[in-house]
């Protein structure tokens, strides 16, 4: 924020004559000039995205561990070629796609930062098994535990990050997310290389090149488990919604590295009220005969399907969730070995070797998006990375179309479909790999946003089940057609978005109704004013969080009660 910016801010004569634009454009720079001067965010941003490391490390290590030669003598079936791979791996996205449906309650009633550390105890409890499993039952309840634990953090961790980033930066803060799923994925592959010449590679290899790697994860995730007690700070948010609102203040002083009494802050604070207010009023409007949290959590449930416009951002966030894996991403990612030998690379340590680029090239392509999103928009970035995704999979299944039978002959040409695999994960990491995330995190009114994107999340999970299951049925039968099925689908993100996405850069979240349409009515429009200036009488007379009318008195109860 520029001097004169903040001279501006601070000669102003009470909070509510600050513009929302005003206060826009003095949160300062986005991108990496922001997140560099707002080193806090930048720093919880990333401690919080070890959730995504364990996400993209878990998805990574289950590739090398699926052809090694221990693993595959010890579980003929689940090894290899074996009946029930796609099961092994797709399991975990069934518990994960629970465990984002289950987090919603959680995480607004034991708040964002304790959900995440509940999603963390079952995450290590999965991990345990998996790295003791003696038997096929062990290691499938492993990872269904684990994936639960992980359906939690993948969506705990991007609405924690959006609840305390400023507008400026939240795309480039959520963006970290898919960074850390990016390093976790790599670091598993590279790791995957390593141990598979533990006691050699062949039938002497020691059991030690599989279960050293499923067992290294409980590092990043009793650290992340720790840190949701002494590092993370609570959602000033959730806080508000709560109404801690004094707590919300001073960890949002800490957050924007202000005082508590800046205008800034101040702006902000009493946007973030008026929303969580505005979301009592409408529920205690709405639903006047739900008493309990489970009848208004039932309510709300059923608002984002009946209301036009939460069930318009619900699709949204939804069918990006989907389009993110039909890209066939995580094909790639879960089966790149065998795809890697599928194009002509032959040998296990020819194609581990060619997985662990894929997860480096993910890295490097995730750090540049940190930048762009805020600057260049949402719409922008998906529809290059989407281009350039469909024509990476029509040369990659054209090649495997022409060579299936020559690959041997025509090593060159395998090596090519290789680096085309390479550019289509480039060009997926830093366009919907994000944005995909962001959206979710961004689009609700905070009264259902946890509910959202429980919703959303989980949609992802089952995309990325049914991914999971089906790859190497269709690698092993329709061969080449696989990536012409992808090819098509990132064809239909690409259209989806030119024509039917909204652009979220810089919209504050307490604004989003602007865009979606959910404020055109006439009674929303009410209801906002008398809370707006319900506000804009306390701040003049008393100070900000007293309760000044008996209508406070009553919403503030109701909002105690639900929590």
């Amino acid at each position: 924020m520029s001097n004169e910016k903040a001279d501006q801010m601070i000669r102003s004569s009470s909070v509510e004559e600050m513009s929302s634009l005003d206060l826009d454009s003095a949160y300062g720079p986005s991108g990496f000039r922001g997140l560099v001067k707002s080193s806090n965010i930048l720093f919880y941003a990333l401690f919080a995205s070890l959730g995504g490391f364990l996400f993209g490390y878990d998805q990574g290590v289950i590739s090398g561990v699926l052809v090694m030669s221990d693993f595959e003598t010890r579980f003929p079936r689940v090894g290899g070629n074996g009946d029930l791979q796609g099961w092994v791996v797709s399991i975990m996205q069934l518990g994960a796609f629970v465990g984002a449906l289950i987090n919603s309650p959680l995480a607004d009633r034991l708040s964002r930062r304790y959900s995440i550390a509940v999603a963390c105890v079952a995450f290590l409890i999965g991990s345990v098994l998996q790295a003791g499993a003696i038997d096929n039952s062990m290691l499938f309840i492993g990872r269904f535990i684990g994936g639960i634990g992980l359906g939690q953090i993948s969506m705990g961790v991007p609405l924690w990050i959006g609840e305390i980033a400023p507008p400026n930066l939240r795309g480039s803060a959520v963006t970290m997310q898919q960074f850390a799923i990016a390093s976790g994925i790599m670091i598993s592959f590279w790791l995957d290389y390593g141990t598979q010449y533990i006691g050699g590679i062949g039938e002497g290899q020691s059991q030690l090149a599989w279960r050293l790697p499923f067992a290294l994860r409980v590092i990043p995730a009793i650290t992340l488990l720790v840190g949701c007690f002494f590092i993370l700070p609570f959602s000033p948010r959730w806080l508000v919604k709560v109404r801690r609102e004094h707590e919300a203040l001073a960890v949002l002083s800490r957050l924007r590295k202000l005082p508590e009494n800046h205008p800034i802050v101040q702006a902000e604070i009493m946007q973030i009220k008026a929303g969580a207010r505005f979301d009592a009023l409408t529920i205690k409007e709405k639903f006047p005969n739900a008493k309990t949290s489970a009848q208004i959590a039932y309510q709300q449930y059923k608002e984002l399907f009946t209301q036009k416009h939460l069930a318009k951002r619900l699709f949204v966030a939804c069918f990006l969730q989907f389009l993110q894996q039909f890209t066939g991403v995580n094909a790639i990612i879960y089966y790149a070995p065998k795809m890697f030998k599928s194009i002509g690379l032959s040998g296990n340590s020819v194609s581990l070797l060619a997985t662990g680029v894929v997860g480096i090239i993910n890295v490097i392509a995730t750090v540049p998006a940190i930048g762009i999103v805020d600057n260049f928009g949402r719409r922008v970035v998906l529809m290059f990375g989407a281009i350039f995704m469909s024509l990476s999979h029509f040369i990659i299944a054209t090649l495997y179309a022409i060579y299936e039978h020559s690959w041997a002959e025509h090593l060159s040409a395998g090596w090519a479909a290789a680096a085309f695999v390479w550019f289509f994960v480039f060009n997926f990491a830093y366009s919907v790999g994000c944005i995909a995330w962001i959206y979710p995190t961004e689009i609700f009114p905070l009264g259902v946003r946890a509910q959202a994107m429980g919703i959303a999340i989980s949609v992802n999970w089952i995309s990325n089940f049914v991914i999971g299951l089906i790859t190497p049925i269709m690698l092993n039968y329709i061969k080449f057609g696989t990536f012409y099925f992808f090819f098509a689908f990132t064809m239909v993100l690409f259209c989806w978005v030119m024509f039917f996405l909204p652009e979220t850069k810089g919209v504050p979240m307490e604004e989003m109704d602007k865009l979606w349409g959910g404020s055109e009515g006439k009674e929303t429009a009410d209801r906002m004013a008398r809370i707006q200036n319900e506000l804009k009488c306390e701040s003049r007379n008393v100070p900000i969080y007293s309760k000044t009318s008996s209508y406070s008195d009553e919403l503030d109860i109701e909002m105690q009660e639900q929590y």
